[in-house]
């Protein structure tokens, strides 16, 4: 009788627990697209502010980063004589659908159905997980 009751109670649990965890991910999704979107963000403001040496910026890129790269790496600032470095990224965060640091990429001169990183730019950013979330949407929409 008991361990009919706790295997019950376990019955329930397990599914419970998924949720849970899937949760936790998608929350980690969320924030570490935010971080790099903001931090893509900030290097635009920078290059069109003019306070990125023109050297470091791509010709053709929209005053957008080149790759994610550049963003941990950072930037020379313009008119600096000391050596300083922008950078915008610590990190490349990890993506928790797929526990790797590769990134879809999109590119400012891209088609927005486009598949394929045209490498011209680094525009957005989006999970390479091909799953959909809980409440429905697919990962690669977010």
């Amino acid at each position: 009788m008991v361990t009919t009751i706790i295997m019950i109670l376990a019955s329930a649990i397990i599914p419970l627990a998924r949720v849970t965890a899937t949760r936790t991910r998608e929350a980690e999704l969320h924030r570490a697209l935010r971080e790099m979107r903001t931090a893509i963000d900030k290097f635009k403001d920078a290059a069109d502010l003019q306070n990125i040496a023109p050297t470091d910026l791509k010709a053709g890129a929209d005053n957008y980063p080149p790759d994610l790269e550049t963003l941990v790496a950072g930037v020379a600032a313009n008119n600096d004589a000391t050596g300083r470095k922008l950078k915008f990224l610590r990190r490349i965060p990890i993506d928790p659908m797929t526990h790797s640091t590769e990134w879809g990429m999109r590119s400012s001169q891209d088609k927005p159905d486009s598949t394929r990183w045209g490498g011209q730019n680094v525009f957005d950013v989006y999970t390479t997980f091909d799953g959909k979330a809980l409440d429905g949407t697919k990962y690669k929409d977010w």
